[in-house]
């Protein structure tokens, strides 16, 4: 009996050790949080062992994740939900049933998941969906482009440019009643990433007629250049995506090939033939006073030009849309930031934030100071925080206002 209890008190003692994560004090529903932490890392280690012991690959274990908040597209009393494609690419229909007086509105909307992960189908898009399309009257498009490892770099961008392009055709534009005068395309953390390449893809493309009204970026990633910023020094270790795994997010993006992993991970593997693009990111000069926090900046440490050659979407900016030059983010449409302080991404949303402001676009950035990165989805049982539902009320509420 006492061997028992004795056993018991120590596999407690061991999984209260586990569990435990030291986090900010304004951090709220600390023990859920930890919860949470915990299950993500329990299934980042499954991965990683997988891969070391060749059963499979990293990122098919976490999209476990993905699997288990599979939703069918069922319609309710408000929308009509379907599955579907455009131009070849699977999406994820979302038309209210509300009669409307004139034209609706359109939301195009693209997951996140670091380019690996994640699906229209999950629980918390589902229900995003389905309250942006009843609040706001709109329908809206959720894109499943395809994923890496299997595919890389520009794939997943041209899955959704393609379906943007198609469904910006007045033809499809008519069937479904949208005003093309009133027409946002949102993404969250990657989709960020994409929505922001698509706007300024779009922006120039002069064989699409329609543009878009609104662009909106939830903790958006946004460069591959520097992945050492001060946010990602101070957050590394924060709960759902740390450094390590956001460095493996993007080098998974480009190839399998371990060596890109570890090259990005030491922060050194961009050329000095290419030192002109940093200052594009040089967040000394586009970060607030608040957020340097007594980091200082040094001129980078350049790397292996074999990387670059060999994967030249590093420095695309189809990839990395901070390296976009000034004179081309002129004219792109009304921007909607959001960031969170406990996150990798923050800096990147900032220093956007910043560079499409100092080119005269009108930016609106909601930055919240006490939650991480990933915080939108966590909209359902058992992970379901208050925050998530007061920052997603507050992203419709203004999307409701201006679009």
């Amino acid at each position: 009996m006492a061997s028992k209890s004795v056993f018991f008190v120590l596999v407690t003692v061991l999984l209260a050790y586990y569990i435990y994560k030291p986090l900010p004090d304004n951090v709220e529903e600390k023990f859920k949080v930890m919860l949470l932490d915990a299950t993500f890392r329990t299934l980042g280690h499954a991965g990683y062992l997988a891969e070391l012991l060749g059963v499979t690959h990293y990122m098919d274990v976490m999209m476990l994740l993905t699997k288990v908040e599979h939703t069918e597209p069922i319609s309710d009393e408000n929308v009509t939900v379907t599955d579907t494609s455009f131009s070849n690419v699977p999406v994820r229909l979302y038309v209210p049933k509300r009669q409307s007086e004139g034209p609706r509105r359109a939301v195009i909307y693209i997951h996140g998941g670091g380019w690996c992960l994640g699906s229209a189908a999950m629980k918390p898009y589902d229900l995003l969906s389905r309250k942006t399309a009843h609040q706001l009257s709109a329908v809206v498009v959720s894109i499943n482009y395809r994923l890496a490892p299997k595919f890389h770099f520009p794939t997943q961008f041209d899955d959704v440019y393609a379906v943007v392009r198609f469904f910006l055709q007045k033809s499809i534009l008519d069937k479904y009643s949208v005003d093309p005068n009133r027409i946002a395309v949102s993404g969250d953390s990657a989709g960020g990433n994409l929505a922001a390449a698509i706007t300024q893809t779009l922006f120039h493309d002069p064989e699409v007629k329609v543009k878009l009204r609104i662009q909106a970026l939830i903790y958006p990633v946004l460069q591959t250049l520097d992945l050492y910023t001060p946010s990602y020094r101070e957050n590394g270790n924060m709960p759902l995506l740390s450094r390590t795994l956001m460095v493996r997010f993007w080098s998974e993006y480009f190839t399998t090939d371990q060596k890109l992993f570890k090259a990005m991970l030491s922060n050194r593997y961009i050329p000095s033939q290419e030192a002109h693009l940093f200052k594009f990111v040089n967040w000394s000069t586009l970060l607030p006073n608040s957020l340097k926090n007594n980091h200082v900046y040094h001129k980078p440490e350049y790397g292996d030009s074999s990387f670059v050659k060999k994967y030249p979407g590093i420095l695309d900016i189809k990839s990395s849309p901070l390296l976009q030059e000034d004179e081309n983010l002129k004219g792109l449409p009304l921007t909607y930031v959001l960031t969170c302080m406990y996150d990798v991404l923050r800096d990147d949303g900032f220093m956007y934030a910043s560079r499409l402001r100092q080119a005269g676009v009108q930016v609106v950035h909601h930055h919240y100071d006490s939650t991480f990165h990933g915080i939108l989805l966590l909209n359902t049982l058992p992970f379901d925080f208050a925050i998530a539902h007061h920052i997603s009320d507050k992203y419709l509420m203004w999307l409701d206002s201006n679009l």
